[in-house]
């Protein structure tokens, strides 16, 4: 790895050093397909820079690819009957090591804070959930108040992280070793400063949108297309993909690469042959989770749950030394070399769930979740300018305030919340009932109690003008006018009524009970930060004439969209979806009540039929692996569970993956194969 590392350096210096007159000039490289010279001014300048093998990124190890039976490998005592054995290709990947631990997570916020510090809700969104260690029977403090940012928990998994959260942070990690090896070769200088859009991002760099002020020193790269001269002088350029210094983005793995990976199958490969000698269900050898080698005879392999109320051992003799999480290289690396495949924590993919996906996914890279985007362009087909401040989802904010509205009045009454108060002119859509049952016993609320039984009419108020300034954006961004719907959230309630909005008191000034909570709810749906750029989802106009694909969200492809319903042939249901009155997620897989449609119109009044039968939906993701509070069942590398993607618990943490670009094991493999023969 060392050598691998030091002689990419030696080549990235080579390629800046070299990249100018050196190049045009002492190379007759030609072309195989026209004749022309590579990397000469006077043969037009087309370039070919030197390039080995791709540069293994921090953190990660190669996991070669192959074919291998995915799926349940024994016997399915949940009965869920989610994960059929079928035999799938994947391709060579890059792993993390371990799962994301503690610090690396802390090092994520550090830089969060330091970026965005005008936006503490980019801040706050990133925030891992402590509380999620918290049970209503058990006295879990110590994990709430000390497991995130303790040093004794440094080299521990960080959980309470969501699908989404894990997301971002592969976003971010990608960004920041990109920016690492850029700096490393000298393209750009250490700018310790950068902040809000001025941050690095590796898409607005490639396209052009990042610059940096020369005083920080580093340079570009020497252009050898003569219509970029100054004089006799060469051009220069920014660093393209094509130089193959920038690596691929840090992501998820998918379930089968996962999977893969957990198993380890590499070391149970007969020698000189491809036959292998034994399946595994766990990512060593046989049945068994002790180790039967003699120095280790009997030992646990993995962090998981023993028996009933066993956790950790007997004292004098913890077997697996760790009430819940474990450091994470402890135990023994699997064949990739890979810890915890098996316990500890399990783990995010990128997958959406569905029951029967081994029914209907492809062969080579199955994956279920493409929703395929595009860059945004401007009029000039050139892609739009990066984003210059935090951009939101209103829809989503206006659905959460319905939702928080109606929950805390149900809550305080215990009877259903008017609508049409006369506090709130017009009312809000109630689109369910509550799920939430009042709990009969003391009030909730003071306030309710002691003002005969009114709700707070200056909370109600409020949220009220909260409600004003979300319908005001919701029809800039009907409109298109995204920006500036994002720029009225920012500016009126973000920095307008929740940093002005107080309760006045007799003497004092008191903060609202409620800006605290709405605070927080809303920093989920924030969609976009600065300095990225804008993507949209592709559209079937552009497609026209596609072989391959034609629309752009597949998640419920054959499961789930309307085609894979009852009502393949429903026209009335078809022109609800396109005429925005149905949800088209709410066909089959269902995690809200259906009760009214999106007009806030009942589809079948006091019809229960028309709730839910499933916790399933398109935002529904899965995790794979037995945690610390599993038993052995769960260490089964087929296993499968889901969980909301907005949603965390304490048993679930992740590790990043990449892509492996060329060949799969390494520079001139077949080449060399072919030499053998």
């Amino acid at each position: 790895m060392k050598k691998q590392t030091k002689h990419m350096k030696m080549l990235r210096l080579f390629i800046l050093a070299v990249a100018g007159v050196a190049i045009a000039s002492c190379s007759r490289d030609s072309s195989s397909s026209t004749g022309w010279d590579y990397n000469n001014v006077q043969h037009g300048g087309f370039q070919k820079v030197p390039f080995v093998d791709q540069e293994t990124g921090p953190g990660l190890i190669l996991v070669e690819g192959g074919t291998f039976t995915m799926g349940m490998v024994e016997q399915d005592v949940m009965f869920d009957y989610n994960n059929r054995p079928a035999r799938v290709t994947v391709s060579s990947f890059y792993m993390d090591q371990t799962e994301v631990t503690n610090f690396h997570w802390l090092e994520y916020l550090y830089w969060i804070k330091r970026s965005y510090e005008k936006y503490n809700m980019v801040y706050r969104n990133a925030l891992p959930d402590t509380l999620s260690w918290r049970s209503p029977l058990a006295f879990m403090d110590k994990y709430v108040d000390y497991y995130l940012r303790h040093p004794a928990y440094r080299d521990y998994p960080v959980v309470g992280v969501s699908w989404l959260q894990a997301t971002d942070f592969c976003k971010w990690r990608t960004d920041r070793v990109n920016e690492y090896i850029l700096i490393r070769e000298g393209v750009l200088g250490w700018d310790i400063d950068a902040a809000d859009a001025e941050t690095f991002n590796t898409d607005a760099y490639l396209v052009g949108q990042f610059e940096q002020d020369e005083e920080l020193g580093g340079r570009k790269l020497k252009d050898t297309d003569p219509s970029h001269r100054d004089g006799k002088k060469l051009g220069e350029r920014i660093v393209r993909m094509e130089d193959g210094i920038l690596l691929p983005r840090y992501r998820l793995p998918t379930e089968a690469e996962w999977e893969y990976a957990a198993l380890g199958l590499i070391g149970n490969l007969s020698e000189g042959t491809e036959v292998i000698t034994e399946r595994r269900q766990y990512p060593w050898n046989g049945h068994f989770v002790r180790q039967d080698n003699k120095e280790f005879t009997g030992a646990i392999r993995a962090n998981f749950v023993r028996g009933k109320g066993d956790y950790m051992g007997v004292a004098g003799r913890l077997n697996d030394g760790a009430d819940v999480t474990a450091p994470v290289e402890s135990f023994w690396p699997n064949d990739y070399g890979l810890y915890h495949m098996a316990g500890n924590v399990s783990e995010w993919v990128m997958d959406v769930y569905r029951p029967l996906t081994s029914e209907d996914y492809n062969e080579f890279r199955p994956f279920r979740g493409n929703v395929f985007q595009t860059k945004v362009l401007n009029n000039d087909g050139v892609v739009e300018q990066k984003d210059q401040q935090v951009m939101y989802d209103v829809h989503g904010m206006k659905e959460y305030l319905n939702a928080f509205e109606r929950v805390r009045y149900q809550r305080v009454s215990a009877a259903n919340h008017n609508p049409n108060d006369s506090v709130i002119p017009g009312g809000i859509q109630m689109h369910n009932q509550a799920e939430h049952r009042y709990k009969r016993g003391a009030a909730p609320d003071p306030y309710y109690v002691s003002h005969g039984k009114k709700k707070d009419s200056v909370e109600l108020a409020l949220i009220a003008r909260i409600n004003e300034v979300l319908d005001r954006a919701i029809q800039d961004k009907n409109d298109k006018y995204d920006i500036e719907a994002s720029s009225l959230v920012q500016d009126e309630i973000f920095e307008g009524i929740f940093a002005e909005s107080t309760r006045q008191g007799r003497d004092e000034e008191y903060s609202f009970e409620i800006i605290p909570m709405l605070r927080e709810g809303f920093n989920q749906f924030i969609i976009g930060t600065p300095g990225k750029l804008k993507y949209r989802n592709v559209t079937e106009e552009e497609n026209i004439g596609r072989l391959n694909y034609r629309k752009d969200d597949y998640i419920d492809y054959l499961d789930g969209d309307i085609e894979s319903s009852i009502y393949y042939d429903n026209d009335d249901r078809k022109n609800g979806i396109n005429e925005a009155t149905r949800d088209p997620h709410l066909i089959m897989y269902q995690n809200e009540y259906e009760t009214y449609d999106l007009n806030g119109t009942p589809i079948k009044p006091e019809d229960r039929t028309s709730w839910p039968t499933t916790l399933i939906s398109d935002k529904s993701r899965v995790y794979k692996g037995g945690s610390w509070r599993d038993r052995a069942y769960w260490l089964n590398a087929g296993s499968r569970r889901f969980l909301d993607e907005a949603q965390s618990t304490c048993t679930i943490g992740f590790r990043c993956a990449m892509d492996r670009v060329g060949s799969p094991v390494g520079h001139n493999y077949g080449k060399k194969k072919q030499k053998k023969k």
